[in-house]
């Protein structure tokens, strides 16, 4: 397997885009795993735009399966005092894959503060038992997954929701790139519903960080609540907590189902 430090290390600059191979064993499906995809949009956002304040929004829309050789293709949207946009499109063999944009901003002195939630009370990795008892994609080798609370997949369960605790195999130094890498590893909650394997596809995901720089023991808090299934899309809120507790993320996804 090609680990996820390794994979970064092969992104190519011509100058304009970012060029990187992806191998067999991050592919979900056809296409690239979209955490990845979305990786690799955080990347090159950052290397072409070095000294940005911290990413703390981010819109993904996955338009088309990422195939291939990926090509990366940052650009400013507008840069501010304290503030910059930067979109990224993605695109592969079969054409435009991703389209990310970022919101970069500074912290600022505000008189408001409300934390975000604690983490909920869950038995730490080491007591928490492997969440998959199947494998769904290739790309899953490449994470650690212990089962914190919830359902597994393929229960037909009426919980609807999925709690882990997840980390990279090889433990990768915590970053942004590598959090967002992460962020999406847990399959749609929905899938509690169904006994067996059923296609789906992510529409779009939206995520925004709560701390930076994101720091942890290796391991993340990762929660995923299904809130509607109609006309064959789902919905979903998702939250991401490091290893003590603390909120480091809240994120949306649209998924459609195929069945």
């Amino acid at each position: 397997m090609t680990d996820f430090e390794t994979l970064l290390g092969g992104i190519a600059d011509d100058g304009t885009a970012y060029h990187i191979a992806i191998a067999e064993d991050w592919l979900q499906g056809r296409t690239a795993y979209g955490g990845l995809a979305a990786a690799i949009c955080v990347e090159s956002a950052m290397r072409r735009f070095p000294g940005m304040p911290p990413l703390r929004s981010a819109q993904f829309s996955f338009v088309g399966p990422a195939i291939g050789t990926l090509t990366a293709r940052p650009t400013m949207l507008r840069q501010g005092k304290s503030t910059s946009f930067v979109a990224v499109d993605l695109s592969g063999e079969a054409g435009l894959a991703t389209r990310a944009t970022f919101c970069f901003a500074a912290a600022r002195a505000s008189t408001l503060h409300r934390p975000a939630p604690a983490a909920p009370q869950v038995p730490s990795w080491e007591k928490s038992p492997e969440f998959y008892q199947s494998k769904l994609a290739n790309f899953v080798d490449h994470f650690e997954h212990r089962m914190a609370g919830g359902r597994r997949p393929f229960e037909g369960s009426e919980e609807w929701a999925f709690l882990i605790w997840a980390r990279h195999v090889g433990a990768a130094p915590a970053s942004i790139t590598s959090l967002i890498a992460l962020a999406d590893v847990l399959p749609p909650a929905a899938m509690v519903k169904f006994k067996q394997f059923v296609p789906l596809s992510t529409i779009s995901w939206t995520i925004d960080l709560l701390t930076d720089p994101p720091r942890t023991e290796g391991w993340w808090l990762l929660s995923s609540q299904a809130d509607a299934a109609v006309h064959g899309y789902t919905t979903q809120a998702m939250a991401i907590w490091d290893a003590r507790g603390k909120a480091v993320a809240v994120g949306r996804q649209s998924i459609a189902i195929f069945v």
